[in-house]
């Protein structure tokens, strides 16, 4: 299937690894000219080389961290460059977690970063780009979230609120911005082999004295896939939810978590 992504502009954010990296990816496969984002240069040359190395078109790098004002600052200003209402077709916001732990075990300075980090990066990239998808009649708006927005975990209060905070948003956005050729989703990844997961296990093994491998299998076995998602899964999704084929879509939140949800919408 040709989704039509050719030629069009997508900025993937914190893409390094994991998600993002996987969804950059699969955009540049699909023929777009993707923008990949992260605070670590490194990390971002070396997805850089990976990327050209399997779709023989290597991505431009954009290195800011969207934990900071001053790189939120610095990815809206390049975006908005060259064109004041912005060049990017497609944006996928995405973010690393904040971290994890229960209601009590955070200060008022750590939710008002993990604000910074979840919403308000991804409220003034949609703003930085939104003007140019209206005037050009097309755009993708695409915001990473998780499936603990539907369905809370305990030890993820920052996540849960502030990514329930920005499908909120989307929908408004959606709902809004529908009648310019613009769909906004989000998709809701679940237990997903990558480094974050990873994190997570280790924090949740400390707190059990458990291993964090221990911690990993039984995640794994709480899905009735009877596995943990592959990154490829969700990007795949990402790439349909960005196409031309998915241009009814808008306002949904897509769950790629193998079946845990256990409600029906």
């Amino acid at each position: 299937m040709d989704l039509g992504l050719r030629g069009k502009k997508a900025l993937v954010c914190g893409s390094s690894a994991g998600l993002g990296f996987s969804t950059a990816m699969a955009l540049a496969a699909e023929g777009a000219d993707v923008i990949i984002n992260s605070r670590d240069k490194k990390r971002l040359d070396a997805a850089a080389d990976k990327i050209e190395k399997a779709t023989g078109s290597r991505p431009e790098c954009l290195v800011a961290d969207l934990a900071t004002d001053k790189g939120i600052s610095h990815v809206t200003q390049e975006v908005r460059k060259d064109m004041p209402g912005g060049f990017i077709d497609i944006l996928v916001a995405n973010t690393g977690g904040p971290p994890s732990g229960r209601f009590m075990h955070f200060s008022h300075q750590q939710w008002k970063d993990a604000a910074q980090l979840l919403l308000y990066s991804a409220v003034r990239l949609t703003k930085a780009v939104i003007e140019g998808m209206a005037s050009r009649g097309w755009g993708r708006l695409i915001y990473v979230t998780s499936v603990s927005v539907p369905q809370p975990l305990d030890d993820l209060v920052l996540s849960n609120s502030y990514r329930s905070a920005v499908t909120a948003f989307c929908k408004t956005v959606s709902n809004t911005h529908a009648s310019s050729g613009i769909t906004a989703n989000c998709v809701c990844p679940g237990y997903t082999a990558t480094e974050r997961l990873q994190s997570l296990a280790q924090s949740r093994a400390e707190q059990s004295g458990t291993e964090p491998e221990q911690v990993m299998a039984s995640m794994a076995e709480n899905v009735p896939a009877g596995r943990l998602g592959k990154p490829e899964e969700l990007a795949a999704t990402v790439a349909f939810l960005a196409s031309e084929q998915a241009g009814y879509i808008s306002g949904s939140s897509i769950r790629v978590d193998g079946g845990i949800a256990k409600f029906l919408l």
